[in-house]
């Protein structure tokens, strides 16, 4: 699994979107027990502490110490550094497996065969994600080209996946097929919106290669668009739901 994520904790904390309850609570309605669950490449924790209410324990993982240090602090959830692909929990111990905008990092063979071992029969491994944001018509055609144009050729190869809405990925389980379709909606603030754009991972390896910031290419021209339009910001979340 790949980190590219560790040099942006701070900021990934506090820019990155959640995601709404009542994907929170489709994702339960599949859920037989709910004792113990498991949060993959937790991040800020942000899942993990979304579903901490309905559970006993939530363990939660993720390989950057850096992550978990500005991860959501709450009784009921432990956080550990340790691989997808390779952890040290007990055999068919977890009743929910979530992985949120990460999975397309693993070594799928591997994670996959993991979850296999943890999870409990009749277990459920829910995978999110969400795609490219939505806003108003002006500023959509600006992040359109930065996201297109200008760091295009900095976004790995993983990104493919959820450009693909996660359709493409493999997904070994018996899946939970649904025509429900899931978005987040948010106002934001032009300090809100740059900050999350700057959380790409290809803003970073731009930065990396090219000594500068691509944002400001387009900071001035977003930044009055988004001064002149209603500052909503919409995500199109993605969501594959599977059983064993």
């Amino acid at each position: 699994m790949k980190d590219n994520f560790s040099a942006l904790a701070k900021e990934y904390s506090k820019y990155r979107p959640a995601y709404p309850n009542d994907m929170v609570d489709y994702i339960l309605s599949f859920v037989k027990e709910r004792n113990c669950a498991l949060d993959v490449a937790t991040g800020n924790g942000q899942v993990a502490a979304l579903f901490s209410s309905y559970f006993k324990e939530i363990y939660a993982t993720d390989i950057s110490s850096k992550q978990l240090e500005h991860a959501v602090s709450k009784g009921n959830i432990f956080y550990s550094r340790q691989p997808a692909e390779a952890t040290g929990f007990n055999d068919k111990q977890f009743d929910l497996i979530t992985v949120a905008q990460a999975v397309h990092w693993f070594d799928f063979d591997a994670f996959y065969k993991e979850v296999y071992r943890i999870v409990k029969p009749e277990g459920v491994i829910a995978v999110m994600g969400y795609g490219l944001l939505q806003t108003n018509t002006e500023s959509d055609k600006i992040i359109s080209r930065f996201y297109r144009d200008i760091v295009s050729p900095y976004w790995d190869a993983e990104r493919r996946y959820l450009d693909q809405n996660y359709k493409t990925i493999p997904f070994p389980f018996n899946e939970i097929y649904t025509d429900r379709n899931f978005v987040n909606t948010f106002t934001w603030n032009f300090e809100q919106l740059a900050g999350y754009l700057q959380t790409w991972s290809a803003v970073q390896h731009y930065k990396e290669e090219k000594g500068t910031n691509p944002f400001s290419l387009i900071e001035e021209e977003l930044k009055l668009s988004w001064q002149n339009n209603n500052k909503q910001v919409t995500f199109p979340l993605l969501l594959r739901i599977g059983k064993l």
